[in-house]
Order: structure tokens, then C-alpha cells, then sequence
């Protein structure tokens, strides 16, 4: 019962965006620096214990600070009820500049208090074999052919590296995101959804606008359908988000400029990878690069909906929640290596297709509480500075959702806007200078 209030700020933040788009982007803020990862500032330390006796309670709702060793599993605790399905997320974040290889990781187990596994989740750094914030996640389902993790009580979280030489390196930075999902007031069939249009979609076309990603999943930067450009540096990291409602078919590609007549070849340069709103692995794509201009486009993906928790493969069943989807386009570090330290031009190219699906009825609400809400404002940021879009978005009629366009303002003047606007980027801009 929030809505009006959302309106009056989407409409005032479509004002705003559309006038700092104009504004010119200090060097200093228009390229993906290589930095440490951004946690969310209210980010809770906790201590991973080496075994399950004495493991610090994670609670739903809460984003923690930690940090992962190269030799020792570190365990954490949750209190479930026997209602309520909740999910892990563990961000690890080596140090920008580091080694890292092709097989090295993080591992998510979630294990009842008889140490039986519900869920387990293993993610690499793959051919981009770049330093960069990857995540893996875990989960305690109340599912039938689970029925061990149905029961109220203490479950284990286990995360770990794998994949570590045994010379042990330096510990990576890590970020843990606990939300929960309330059960549905009537219970669905564990059916797989029905046939999903799965061809490969075309683009988003136009001149990418200058958008700059942010340094983590709390910093990223809203956009929806269009073409978004920015500078990256090698080995820089970019975060972005997408609200994506139920029923909504998200797709996206990267692409990387030709570099200035400089010659080589770097496998796995560029990578684009997608999280679900619980920061969940859905899939990720890669290019090589030899100078000239390339993209990564993400596999066709079905859209938004409950159901899709039943099916097989896992970039599907990730696909089980409204709200803001991450892209996450990373620039290998080794591309310096042939083509200069940069920075490089990259584009994302957001397209939503689809058509808008009723929300599950819950019986209660998820935390944190706004977790499956694709935000009117987000939608408004992204649909008015975005380059044209090809595709439409859920209920739209392919050429983009006009009630997600609107760009009239009420109640706010022309003269206090720009106040406002001036406002904003002071602070981002000291903010964001600050960090480098």
C-alpha cells in the first residue's frame, strides 16, 4: 500500500536521471577501476567458526561482512522454522590483482542438524581466469523429496574454497546475504512450467547511454531495457540490477570495443554473469578477445515464474522470483597484458520481454520484505535514459511500457530538481573518489 508514494518517486527520479545525463562524468567516475569489492555499508562483521559447535546465528533479512581462508571450511548457523524456505548467498572477494585459476571457487553446503546436506552449490572462476567477486549459494527448501530439511531447528552453513593450492594464499573478503520466502497460502502442483518461447533474442538496439556499475550487489546500479555503456579498466568489476516482475523474460549481452589498432589475443576477457534477487547463480557467458569488438550474450532464459523451482536445470530453477536481477560484467585483468591498461568501452544491452503474470499468494512476508518486488522506480530509471530497446517489457507492447516511461513530475519544480540533481552527484562524487 505503498504505491502512490512509488509513482511520486519514480516520476521524480526519471527527472533526475534525465538531467545528470547530461551532466559530463569526472574521469575519475566513468571507468570500472579495479577496487575492492562493495559490501553494504550496514553490512554485519561475523566470524565463521571452523566447526558447527559455536557457529554464529545468520538471521534472514541481514547482509554480513566476513572473510574465507584457503585452508579451512568456516561454518555459520541458522534457527529455521518448519514453514519457511531460506536461502544463503556467499560472495567471495579476492584481492584485485591476484591469482586465481580456472578451477578455484567457493562452495555453499546448507546441512541439517544431523549434518545430512539440503542444498549445495559450487561456483568457479572458469576460463576468465581474472581475481573477481564470485557467488554460490545454498538453501533449506520444504520440498517433498526433501523431507529430512522440513523440520524446525538449527541447520549448518558450511562455506569453502575449493580448488586452493595447498600453499594456502591470502583469505578473500566475503559477503553473506540471508533472505527468507514465506510459504504460499495454497500449496501448487511441483509441476514444471509450461513451453517457453526459448529462441535467441535479438539485442537491444541504439547508442549506449553512460551508465557507471557499481562496486558490489549493494552498490549496483539500476537499469531496465536499453543500451548501457561505460569505461572499465582490466580486472574491473561492475555491478548492475534489473527489475524483472513475474512473467518477465530477461535477456542481456555485453560487448567490448576495439581496442586502438593493438594487436593479441586474451581467452575469456569479457564475462557477463546473472544473479537471481537472493544473489543466486543463474548463468554466466564469456568472449575472447583479439582486439577487435566482441560480446557475450547470455543464453535464452524462461521467464519469471514460481514454478520454474521444479524444474531440472539449474539457470532455470534460479529463475523463481521477481524482483531485481544482477548483471555482472567483468573485465579480465590479462587483457592488459596485450591491449594496454585501458580504460575499454563496454556496452549492456538489457532487453525484457514477456507478459505480466499475478504474484504468488504468500502467507506471510519475505525478508527482507521489498525482496520480490521489481520496484516501479528502478523500471523508470532504466526505461527513460536507456538506449531504444528492441524487446518490450512485461505488458508492454514490445516498444517499451509507456506507464514505465512517464517523465512528468508532480509537486516538483524545475529549480529544485536541478538543486537536487546537483545535490546527488556531489555526494556520489565524493563518495565514489573517496573509494579510489
Amino acid at each position: 500500500m505503498r504505491h502512490a508514494g512509488r509513482a511520486r518517486s519514480a516520476a521524480a527520479g526519471a527527472l533526475l536521471l534525465c538531467a545528470t545525463a547530461a551532466l559530463p562524468v569526472p574521469d575519475a567516475l566513468a571507468a570500472g577501476t579495479p577496487g575492492p569489492y562493495g559490501f553494504a555499508p550496514a553490512a554485519t562483521s561475523v566470524t565463521g567458526s571452523p566447526a558447527p559447535a559455536g557457529a554464529k546465528r545468520l538471521t534472514a533479512g541481514t547482509t554480513y561482512r566476513s572473510s574465507l581462508p584457503g585452508d579451512t571450511a568456516v561454518h555459520y548457523s541458522l534457527a529455521l522454522d518448519a514453514t519457511t524456505d531460506t536461502y544463503v548467498s556467499a560472495t567471495a572477494a579476492p584481492a584485485p590483482g591476484s591469482t586465481v585459476s580456472a578451477g578455484e571457487g567457493i562452495k555453499v553446503t546448507v546441512r541439517d542438524a544431523a549434518g545430512r546436506s539440503c542444498s549445495l552449490d559450487t561456483e568457479t572462476f572458469g576460463v576468465v581466469r581474472s581475481a573477481r567477486p564470485i557467488a554460490a549459494w545454498g538453501a533449506r527448501e520444504i520440498s517433498a523429496d526433501r523431507p529430512r530439511c522440513k523440520t524446525a531447528g538449527l541447520y549448518d552453513v558450511v562455506v569453502e574454497r575449493v580448488g586452493t593450492p595447498v600453499s594456502a594464499p591470502d583469505d578473500w573478503d566475503l559477503e553473506l546475504y540471508v533472505v527468507s520466502e514465506p510459504a504460499l497460502r495454497e500449496p501448487v502442483a511441483a509441476e514444471v512450467p509450461e513451453a517457453w518461447n526459448s529462441r535467441t533474442p535479438v539485442p537491444a538496439s541504439g547508442e549506449p547511454v553512460a551508465r557507471e556499475g557499481g562496486s558490489g550487489f549493494a552498490s549496483a546500479v539500476p537499469v531496465g531495457p536499453g543500451a548501457w555503456g561505460a569505461g572499465i579498466e582490466p580486472g574491473g568489476t561492475l555491478f548492475y540490477k534489473v527489475p524483472v516482475g513475474w512473467g518477465g523474460q530477461l535477456s542481456a549481452t555485453a560487448e567490448l570495443a576495439a581496442a586502438d589498432g593493438r594487436g593479441g589475443y586474451t581467452t575469456g576477457a569479457l564475462s557477463l554473469t546473472l544473479y537471481n534477487p537472493a544473489r543466486g547463480f543463474v548463468d554466466d557467458v564469456s568472449a575472447n578477445y583479439a582486439g577487435r569488438e566482441e560480446s557475450a550474450a547470455l543464453p535464452p532464459l524462461p521467464p519469471v515464474a514460481y514454478e520454474n523451482r521444479y524444474a531440472g536445470p539449474d539457470r532455470i530453477a534460479a529463475m523463481r522470483f521477481a524482483g531485481s536481477y544482477y548483471l555482472v560484467v567483468h573485465l579480465a585483468s590479462e587483457v592488459a597484458d596485450k591491449f594496454g591498461e585501458g580504460p575499454f568501452d563496454v556496452a549492456l544491452r538489457v532487453r525484457l520481454d514477456g507478459s505480466e503474470k499475478a504474484a504468488p499468494e504468500y502467507a506471510g512476508q519475505p525478508r527482507p520484505d521489498d525482496l520480490f518486488e521489481a520496484e516501479p522506480a528502478d523500471l523508470d530509471l532504466g526505461g527513460v535514459t536507456g538506449g531504444p530497446a528492441t524487446g518490450g517489457t512485461p505488458g508492454g507492447d514490445g516498444h517499451g511500457d509507456t506507464a514505465m516511461t512517464v517523465l512528468a513530475v508532480s509537486g516538483i519544480g524545475t529549480g529544485t530538481a536541478l538543486l537536487a540533481v546537483l545535490a546527488v552527484w556531489r555526494v556520489v562524487a565524493r563518495r565514489r573518489l573517496g573509494r579510489s
